[in-house]
């Protein structure tokens, strides 16, 4: 009997796994996105470092990463190619000098009006309805916060 049991601890499938299930969500999510930001130019991280400027215009680099999950290393070089296709300025913090602020250039805040067009087509993509979009979603940054948390940050 005690082999019966031990059979079935060691059952499991990659399917049950959690995740591999929010693994293989981001990659569907992606694929869905992709004709989106090939139309904008734009990769993921782009777009939501835009999305992010579109909320609060000239945050830090420090706060941009922070908000993005992103170290500091990886988005500078993200921000430098915005900047070279027109989207985004960086400058020194008059205040200090250490800090470079990020806003977005006049191109960067039309892009607004051409990427929420595209939010309806992700939406149908999901098949759920605005109130179940909305749980999932509250759900899943539930879940993020708390595996931060695990993770000691």
């Amino acid at each position: 009997m005690s082999n019966k049991m031990d059979a079935g601890k060691n059952t499991a499938r990659l399917g049950d796994f959690m995740c591999f299930a929010i693994y293989s969500t981001n990659l569907a999510y992606s694929r869905v996105y992709k004709p989106v930001l090939e139309e904008l130019g734009l990769t993921y991280p782009q777009y939501v470092a835009i999305v992010c400027l579109w909320e609060e215009e000239m945050q830090t680099v420090k706060s941009l990463s922070e908000k993005l999950f992103l170290e500091p290393s990886t988005i500078t070089p993200m921000l430098k190619r915005l900047e070279a296709m027109g989207y985004v300025r960086r400058e020194r913090d008059t205040e200090d000098e250490r800090s470079v602020r990020v806003s977005l250039t006049e191109a960067g805040r039309q892009l607004r009006e051409k990427a929420f067009d595209y939010r309806a087509v992700t939406a149908k993509a999901a098949g759920l309805s605005p109130d179940e979009f909305r749980v999932l979603q509250k759900a899943i940054v539930n879940l993020r916060t708390n595996l931060m948390n695990a993770a000691g940050q």
